[in-house]
């Protein structure tokens, strides 16, 4: 369904020197440089996978994201979707897609939702038939019915992505891309969204690709994980795969009542741990130990904590998309392209 092979994308980037003689020579004879954003990364999709994309702010999933949906054509590389280029195939190519950007929204403003989608339907050349069908299952599954009249300046953000989220799925694309379909949004609607995508993919064997910093959405949608940081690949695999080699990591944040006493406290030497099993910050505020729970247990660290200094309140939980990249980084693993 989707292959991706040795993408790159670069960009030209002016150096402005500073100051009015340095802009003047900007303009008369520019100084370029070469940013490179997305670096040889390759991977396969088959039909009806959900696949989580992820990797932290900057590592350039955006940019293969543009390049997989058209808006940027790769500096070198290839990528294939449902045996189409995408920025060669454009026009025919956008009506087998559909696409949510979790802070941007495809709908007009003051327009009904209703509207919108009547809108949309003669924009993809729905016919009148199978719109009634498509809306019918899209209200079940999203529950649009409640604020389908409404006009979409008036919606929450739950409803709005809701709204998004059909609007992507009205032309019955085989491919969604999903950047962040859940930020921002509470715990419930998070749920009814992953539902509703789970149910989608399973009925209809829609290609999933899902960009997000929200573990929990990984966990609930994702059949395989890609993961990259500096533009470059640096995992490839599922979810089993990716708590055996990082699942253990742990993080646990407290505050002080004597932040001098905290920084005495020897977790490394107490416990025989090296540097990859255990990583602590302390900003004057709040104290955070990010450590391997394979190594040495939650109720071990807390003990020690609790008999070594007074705090006003402390929390553990799994470490983030973030805290899982250094591991991978730190355990130098290599991924096959």
């Amino acid at each position: 369904m989707i292959y991706v092979n040795n993408l790159k994308k670069e960009f030209k980037k002016t150096i402005k020197e500073p100051g009015l003689k340095g802009s003047l020579k900007s303009f008369i004879k520019p100084k370029n440089e070469i940013i490179t954003a997305v670096n040889d990364v390759s991977f396969h999709v088959p039909r009806g996978e959900v696949l989580g994309f992820i990797g932290p702010n900057g590592a350039g999933k955006s940019t293969v994201i543009k390049m997989l949906t058209g808006i940027l054509t790769p500096t070198s590389g290839s990528c294939e979707i449902n045996g189409k280029i995408p920025y060669k195939n454009r026009k025919s190519y956008v009506r087998e897609i559909g696409v949510v950007f979790g802070q941007r929204t495809q709908l007009w403003w003051d327009l009904a939702l209703r509207e919108t989608y009547t809108v949309l339907k003669e924009i993809y050349e729905v016919d009148d038939k199978a719109f009634k069908e498509r809306m019918a299952f899209l209200n079940e599954v999203l529950e649009l019915e409640e604020f389908i009249t409404s006009p979409v300046r008036t919606l929450s953000l739950g409803q709005r992505m809701r709204a998004d989220i059909a609007a992507s799925l009205l032309h019955s694309p085989k491919v969604l891309f999903l950047d962040e379909p859940t930020i921002g949004l509470d715990v419930v609607v998070k749920d009814n969204i992953r539902q509703a995508v789970k149910t989608i993919n399973e009925n209809e064997q829609t290609t999933v690709i899902l960009t997000t910093h929200d573990l929990q959405d990984v966990e609930n949608l994702c059949d395989r994980i890609v993961m990259i940081d500096k533009g470059s690949k640096i995992f490839d695999g599922n979810i089993a795969e990716l708590k055996k080699k990082y699942g253990q990591s742990r993080e646990m944040k407290f505050i002080p009542t004597d932040f001098e006493a905290a920084g005495k406290l020897d977790y490394k030497g107490e416990f025989k741990l090296t540097d990859d099993d255990i990583e602590i910050e302390n900003d004057g505020h709040n104290v955070a130990v990010r450590f391997n729970s394979d190594k040495v247990s939650v109720e071990k660290i807390l003990n020690y904590t609790l008999s070594h200094t007074h705090v006003k309140d402390i929390n553990v939980s799994d470490a983030d998309i973030e805290e899982i990249i250094k591991g991978i980084y730190r355990s130098e693993v290599k991924v096959d392209a």
